[in-house]
């Protein structure tokens, strides 16, 4: 197994798509010095040609930060931009097939620059839903801020130097910020895309499950600490016709505006089963579950209906729920998740660490697993205080008899350090990332 899909493969990155980051100051974020190199390799690596795989790239600007360091003081503004840089990798991470990697732009200007092939159309959507990720409500000691971001788009021109493309992202971020209630604007030399509007997104999405457009793709998950397969995450892409590839969040966030979160979440769950009914018994599959899931009424007898259907067993099923998804009323899913696991199923606490962390639902959940946010794991490898932390929760996850579950693991020394510190599994492109279900069939093979 130690042959298939492994990072350092440059066939299989070139033809996967592996993420590239420039370690910082901040987690995940380089400077501009570095991010001109990172381009100049791409451009002179062997078999990469731009003009096939284009750079596109964002520049996202914070208002109100000088704001926030006079409000509650410069510690608080660092946090604000540490979580925002948090953000932003992790949705690169999810969103993004190609190269990417962030950039600290100076002051409160983040850059992030992706080398893949995506339409313009496919960009700004991917641009307005990172907007809402960095302007959801950000914790800090002082309170709770919440951040105005301005995002200026550019697609590299043939011919065009990388100070030529900033130059004119730059303008595009000062023009955004300038105008009056507009969070995106593309650099001069581009018209803003026509592509589709959002009504049309939504009409297209209420249409895609019939024409087969959503596809299930499958995170492979490993024991620690020896390395051996034991499941996979279900994940969903949206493979639109005239758009292309749109990721995860985008594809629920598109869903939720349709009132179509719960039809898509069962179609995902249904596909998933149908293809883990032919996994050896040993392997275990993870579904997501939503808000919208919990919140109706019927989920659970629709789940075990159709695991009866499938044949797959409720004992090799988890459900990963976020703290997200509870907010609205934990009691209530509390006794969805209590009905699961007395027929068997195990439940997992999605993202532990990415929100308010709220160990109140550590105590009145019935959960197997804690699942740790990759922003938990990211810096452990060279942050002694990462590594308290760490151990601390694996600590307390034991007191309570739950199994902790990595993820975002990227690199060897990360895997290491998460099998010394007690975690049971892990998952993250170190090993694999998202795969269809026939590379997953051949990574199973190549196990046995």
């Amino acid at each position: 197994m130690n042959g298939v899909r492994q990072k350092t493969d440059t066939s299989e990155q070139q033809r996967e798509g592996i993420v590239e980051e420039v370690r910082p100051s901040l987690p995940g974020v380089s400077g501009l010095d570095p991010l001109r190199d990172r381009i100049t390799e791409w451009m002179g690596r062997e078999g990469i040609e731009l003009d096939s795989a284009p750079l596109q790239a964002m520049l996202v600007g914070l208002r109100r930060l000088d704001a926030v360091n006079l409000a509650y003081g410069e510690a608080a503004g660092d946090g604000a931009l540490e979580e925002v840089a948090a953000r932003i990798g992790g949705f690169a991470a999810g969103e993004l097939e190609g190269r990417w990697l962030v950039a600290r732009a100076g002051g409160g200007s983040f850059l992030l620059l992706a080398n893949e092939p995506c339409s313009r159309e496919r960009w700004q959507l991917v641009a307005g839903e990172l907007g809402e990720v960095v302007a959801r409500p950000l914790a800090v000691p002082e309170g709770v801020l919440r951040l105005s971001p301005r995002i200026g788009l550019v697609r590299m021109l043939t011919g065009e130097t990388v100070d030529s493309m900033l130059d004119r992202l730059g303008q595009a971020l000062n023009e955004a910020t300038l105008q009056q209630g507009a969070r995106l604007v593309w650099a001069n030399g581009e018209a803003t895309p026509h592509g589709r509007s959002s009504s049309q997104l939504e009409v297209d999405l209420l249409n895609a499950i019939d024409r087969d457009e959503i596809e299930v793709l499958f995170q492979p998950q490993f024991s620690l600490p020896d390395d051996r397969l034991v499941g996979a995450e279900a994940l969903a892409r949206w493979n639109h016709p005239e758009l292309g590839r749109i990721g995860a969040s985008t594809l629920f966030a598109i869903a939720e505006r349709t009132d179509h979160v719960a039809p898509l979440s069962r179609h995902i769950a249904s596909r998933a089963l149908d293809v883990a009914c032919s996994w050896p018994a040993a392997l275990r599959l993870s579904l997501n579950i939503t808000p919208a899931d919990l919140a109706f009424g019927s989920y659970a007898r629709h789940l075990l209906d159709r695991l009866r259907e499938t044949g797959f067993p409720p004992n090799r099923l988890t459900l990963e729920v976020t703290e997200q998804s509870l907010i609205g009323d934990v009691h209530h899913a509390a006794q969805i998740m209590a009905e699961f696991s007395a027929n068997g199923i195990r439940m997992a606490l999605d993202d532990f660490g990415a929100g308010f962390c709220n160990f109140h639902y550590l105590k009145v959940l019935p959960l197997h697993y804690l699942k740790l946010d990759r922003s938990m794991v990211e810096g452990i490898g060279r942050d002694r205080r990462d590594r308290a932390v760490l151990r601390a929760i694996v600590a307390m996850a034991r007191a309570l008899d739950l199994q902790v579950i990595a993820e975002g693991v990227e690199t060897e020394i990360q895997r290491t350090r998460v099998a010394a510190e007690g975690c049971a599994y892990y998952q993250g492109f170190l090993r694999a990332q998202p795969m269809s279900a026939e590379l997953f069939a051949e990574l199973m093979s190549a196990g046995s």
